[in-house]
């Protein structure tokens, strides 16, 4: 697994937020189907909320990795629930640069638009 990835489920696990952010390039986006989090602001912003539901892995289910490109598939206790997730992450310089999480199966939010947060 590649050391970003294991920085950042290790700073989630913690629910260390600095430990989170120091993950992200000041300029990163994060894409999930509900919001859009664009620069650092906004990202903080969102994993705050994320953090109190105390996120952790528990299952890293598939991985793949090309370049600056992470792929990953697990299962993820969040607010006490066995959720299944997917996501990408695209590095820069050792950080995320983007990012695309979602939860698998959950119900779509009716082909509204995401949200876009900018700070």
């Amino acid at each position: 697994m590649h050391a970003v990835l294991e920085r950042q489920l290790a700073a989630l696990a913690s629910g260390d937020l600095e430990a989170v952010m120091e993950n992200y390039t000041p300029d990163a986006t994060l894409i999930r189907f509900d919001q859009v989090f664009v620069g650092a602001q906004a990202i903080r912003m969102g994993l705050s909320v994320y953090l109190a539901l105390k996120p952790r892995l528990v299952t890293l289910e598939e991985y793949a990795e090309q370049g600056d490109t992470l792929l990953y598939r697990a299962v993820m206790n969040v607010g006490g629930q066995e959720r299944p997730a997917v996501g990408t992450l695209v590095l820069r310089e050792g950080r995320i640069w983007r990012q695309t999480a979602a939860f698998i199966g959950e119900q779509p939010s009716a082909g509204l638009p995401a949200e876009r947060t900018r700070p």
